[in-house]
């Protein structure tokens, strides 16, 4: 199976959470993990990650290139720029800011001089692969600073985890996705089985699990839902009640909890560094129901 875990919204625990999770099925199942986020990856640290065994660059976005020699410095790149990406240096030559450059090329469609302004193909990003101390692969990667293509970023690495799977002959892949409902979160829950949600109990977090859940839906997969820092706002209901309006099994409930965050700084699972925590006993019940209802 490929199972996605996503939220939606930054900051509710989905990493810290995903960590758990792998460490507590890595004993019963066979899988490579994925994090998927490659704007701000951070899996392989919380599990303890610190060389890459592996590393591929991506290539495939585009940022223009301006020819000084046969420019005729007329300025109609410079206004017609959408991105406002094109500056004038101190020699008065028409540059390209390739960190804002989206490659959209009208700046080469309105260049009066053919062959001035072209498109180059520049690396996006790196694809990384480690084995974890806890003996299962991770598959990460990076985008670099002001490039587009996060989501064939996050495309080619969940086929690396795919090859992955074939050699090492495993079951699963479970992918954490990026924030929000970007090309990122696309070509995280594209092509899986199911998704995960997680969320708080917090109007913020309602509202954008809920345009995951549409993202979710999308892709016609069944979803599942688990409450971060359930306790923090008792009186907050709607969560709950939009999870069984939509048919949406709630696999738990975790407590606020310090040891979360102690056990991040420390680059370990919070199941493994405090196993006997709040958070971690709710974990543990939550890996058990991944175990008898999800996960053959």
């Amino acid at each position: 199976m490929q199972l996605a875990i996503a939220s939606g919204k930054g900051g509710v625990g989905k990493s810290s959470i995903t960590a758990s999770l792998l460490y507590l099925l890595k004993d019963e199942y066979r899988f490579v993990a994925v994090d998927a986020d490659a704007e701000a990856p951070n899996l392989g640290l919380l599990l303890g990650v610190t060389e890459w065994e592996e590393e591929r660059e991506h290539f495939g976005a585009k940022v223009a290139k301006i020819n000084t020699e046969s420019c005729v410095r007329c300025g109609i790149c410079y206004e017609r720029c959408p991105y406002e990406c094109i500056y004038i240096d101190e020699e008065g030559n028409y540059v390209v800011n390739e960190l804002t450059c989206e490659g959209c090329n009208v700046c080469g469609l309105v260049c009066p001089v053919p062959g001035t302004i072209t498109l180059e193909e520049v690396r996006s990003g790196v694809i990384r692969k480690a084995t974890t101390k806890y003996g299962f692969p991770i598959v990460s990667a990076q985008l670099d600073v002001g490039r587009p293509e996060s989501g064939k970023l996050v495309t080619e690495e969940k086929e690396w985890a795919k090859k992955t799977m074939e050699e090492l002959n495993l079951e699963h892949m479970i992918v954490d996705s990026a924030a929000g409902i970007g090309c990122q979160v696309i070509a995280s829950i594209g092509g899986a089985d199911l998704t995960i949600l997680i969320a708080e109990p917090t109007p913020a977090s309602l509202s954008d699990v809920q345009r995951a859940y549409k993202v979710v839906q999308h892709f016609r997969q069944p979803a599942y839902l688990i409450i971060n820092k359930a306790d923090l706002n008792p009186g907050f209901t709607r969560l709950r009640e939009w999870a069984e309006s939509e048919g949406i099994p709630v696999l738990g409930e975790i407590p606020y909890d310090r040891a979360i965050p102690d056990s991040m700084v420390r680059m370990k699972p919070v199941v493994e560094m405090f196993p006997e925590s709040k958070a971690s006993r709710a974990l543990k019940e939550i890996a058990g129901r991944i175990s008898g209802e999800i996960l053959p």
